[in-house]
């Protein structure tokens, strides 16, 4: 569903007669990574890659022979700063679509807390694909695992990130009893997810 979203999402940031893509890529540089894992996704893993590392619990400390995706990326994050990050995901348990924020790490702040009020605010009224009541619990304050990817750079960058988590069968306050959470519907929401984007750039 990771890769459906950010085909959504690349289709209309290209997309010439789009004003939301048009007006991002005139006033914004997106840099997209289409699949964080595709050694891993060959084999049919979610998480682990190729040799079996858990690459969302890598980013406080990745390398090169261990988690080389994750070092690279990163690498280019710290030499060009990063102002939002959005690490795309399935969650095999929630039905739901969700975003899990950064209240857990140790630089959380007020500033933080309404850029992500924010973007969670524009894309409730975006897309009825979204909801905010269901999700993971929040971390404690300082208690956040940074070697999570958004909860790394949350930390790292003092910036707006989430981790967007979409279910593996359907959404239950949208059910489809035919076609579930399917292809089409994690492309459209990979779209409207742009639109929040681009609500929330004052705030960042």
């Amino acid at each position: 569903m990771a890769e459906w979203f950010i085909e959504g999402l690349l289709m209309r940031l290209l997309d010439e007669t789009d004003t939301v893509g048009k007006a991002l890529i005139e006033n914004t540089v997106i840099r997209v990574v289409p699949n964080m894992n595709p050694d891993g996704s060959i084999r049919g893993h979610l998480r682990h890659n190729a040799i079996g590392v858990n690459l969302n619990r890598e980013w406080q400390t990745p390398s090169v022979e261990r988690s080389p995706e994750v070092f690279y990326v990163r690498e280019h994050m710290l030499e060009t700063g990063v102002d939002m990050f959005l690490d795309i995901h399935g969650d095999e348990a929630i039905p739901y679509n969700f975003v899990a924020g950064s209240e857990g790490v140790p630089s959380y702040d007020e500033k933080m807390a309404a850029q992500e009020n924010h973007f969670k605010q524009a894309l409730l009224t975006i897309t009825p694909e979204f909801q905010d009541e269901h999700g993971y619990p929040k971390s404690e304050p300082g208690k956040a695992n940074l070697t999570v990817g958004s909860k790394w750079v949350a930390e790292e960058f003092k910036c707006l990130s989430y981790t967007v988590e979409m279910p593996f069968k359907d959404h239950n306050d949208q059910p489809d009893e035919v076609y579930g959470w399917s292809p089409q519907r994690s492309a459209a929401f990979g779209s409207d997810m742009l639109a929040a984007i681009w609500a929330t750039l004052p705030k960042l």
